[in-house]
């Protein structure tokens, strides 16, 4: 019986080393920056506050006075608070784990994994940008849009990389009867 589940608990196996290995040295790294935003958090708000400004915002940065996060400004108001589970990483390393652990062949993990990561973090800057309208526009959906819909639209978007993974690429591609 264990034989019939070997695949199952191989996968799960791989995928749970993974996740668990590459966000300890995600952590590691938020870590290392105390009580201050990291910098990739630095850098997704830095390609934010460009993206508003071409949308005609008057958008800036700052770093927040106690916690560890970059505050969104509109003028000099505070729009939106980026914490490092933010910047997109954390799902990143979900969705490489899913990838590695489902298997498929090394070259094409080498430009399917980059072309999800570029993925990720468009959706994931689009999302900002987005909670950045809704809060200057329509300020009671922020909590909805933000903890609901954005969450389903992002988690529903991986998932969609996932099944393209599974019948196009992997090793372990699902038989289909004619």
């Amino acid at each position: 019986m264990l034989k019939e589940f070997r695949p199952s608990f191989l996968f799960l196996g791989k995928f749970l080393a993974i996740y668990f290995v590459f966000n300890i040295i995600y952590g590691i790294y938020v870590e290392s920056y105390g009580n201050k935003a990291d910098g990739i958090t630095w850098w997704v708000s830095g390609q934010t506050t460009s993206i508003l400004h071409s949308l005609g915002y008057d958008a800036g940065t700052r770093a927040h006075d106690i916690d560890p996060k970059v505050v969104l400004l509109n003028g000099g108001d505070i729009v939106v608070n980026l914490f490092e589970g933010c910047n997109g990483i954390n799902i990143m390393i979900l969705f490489m784990a899913f990838i590695i652990a489902f298997s498929g062949k090394i070259k094409d993990m080498l430009w399917f994994i980059p072309a999800g990561f570029l993925f990720i973090h468009l959706a994931n800057l689009a999302r900002i940008v987005l909670l950045y309208w809704v809060y200057e526009d329509k300020p009671d959906y922020m909590y909805f849009t933000h903890k609901y819909l954005f969450t389903a639209v992002i988690y529903g978007a991986i998932f969609l990389l996932w099944i393209i993974w599974v019948l196009k690429f992997s090793k372990l591609k699902l038989k289909t009867t004619n």
